[in-house]
């Protein structure tokens, strides 16, 4: 494991991978994660149903790529680890696929030897550092990906947590631009344009501890994507992205997952 800093857990405001960790169902959460998480799902009682839809998400996406050509994956913004965690997808399909997990929250890094079970033929490591060092992120994944080859590079249910302020669409052009020709970006956003008057109360709930929320509309997540090759079906919502690959997750109701997700080829 590398680029690791004091394991400080902040247990004084939530964090999102530890609520994302209790919308599952996990044990790696304290009260005041709890707290918000209960206080989002009187906001919409689907929240725990967006998580799964976005974990069912990175199965597919994982999936996809690795079944056509990919062996190298980056995922930033990892969270705490749920099986199966995305080297246990890309393996089941090449074994030698190599993985590195990076995430800011120290409870991940605590938990890290859960994603460094890697087969024999391939290679698991993991970071400890924040999307917004981006220079940081990738010294440490050059030591296990050869940025010679593609990479696949996962933000999945991560850039609606970094404002424009701080430069979201830069981080992202300064990771793919170090990563070759037929490299992958693959991700899921959370958006607000459904329902206009939550989203805007959900953000307000967030800004009050102290943590970004920035939900963007479809077009807004296309622009990751500018440059790319979106694969079919798109910018799509993230219940609707290639379904035949398996992990449907069943939402009750009409009304659609506020969320797009999309992976796209790097020329």
């Amino acid at each position: 494991m590398t680029g690791q800093g004091p394991a400080e857990i902040d247990t004084s405001k939530p964090h999102p991978a530890r609520m994302y960790d209790w919308f599952l169902g996990g044990k790696d959460n304290y009260p005041v994660d709890e707290e918000m998480g209960r206080q989002l799902l009187t906001l919409d009682p689907r929240v725990p149903v967006m998580a799964q839809v976005n974990r069912a998400f990175m199965h597919r996406a994982t999936r996809w790529l690795a079944q056509n050509g990919v062996r190298q994956f980056l995922d930033i913004g990892t969270g705490i680890p749920t099986e199966p965690n995305l080297h246990q997808i890309a393996q089941q399909v090449a074994p030698d696929a190599r993985v590195v997990y990076c995430d800011n929250d120290p409870i991940v890094l605590a938990h890290a030897a859960a994603l460094l079970r890697s087969t024999d033929d391939g290679v698991t490591e993991y970071v400890q550092a924040d999307v917004r060092d981006p220079g940081t992120i990738l010294e440490q994944a050059a030591k296990v990906l050869d940025f010679s080859r593609p990479v696949a590079l996962s933000l999945v249910a991560l850039l609606h947590f970094i404002s424009d302020e701080d430069g979201a669409y830069e981080l992202v052009d300064r990771l793919l631009a170090e990563l070759p020709s037929g490299s992958y970006l693959m991700l899921s956003h959370a958006s607000g344009e459904f329902d206009e008057e939550k989203a805007a109360t959900a953000t307000e709930m967030y800004g009050r501890r102290g943590l970004t929320m920035a939900l963007r509309g479809r077009a807004e997540i296309a622009r990751f994507f500018d440059g790319l090759e979106l694969v079919d079906p798109g910018v799509a919502l993230v219940a609707d992205w290639k379904p035949e690959l398996g992990e449907v997750v069943e939402v009750e109701g009409d009304e659609p997952v506020p969320g797009y997700s999309a992976v796209g080829r790097k020329p």
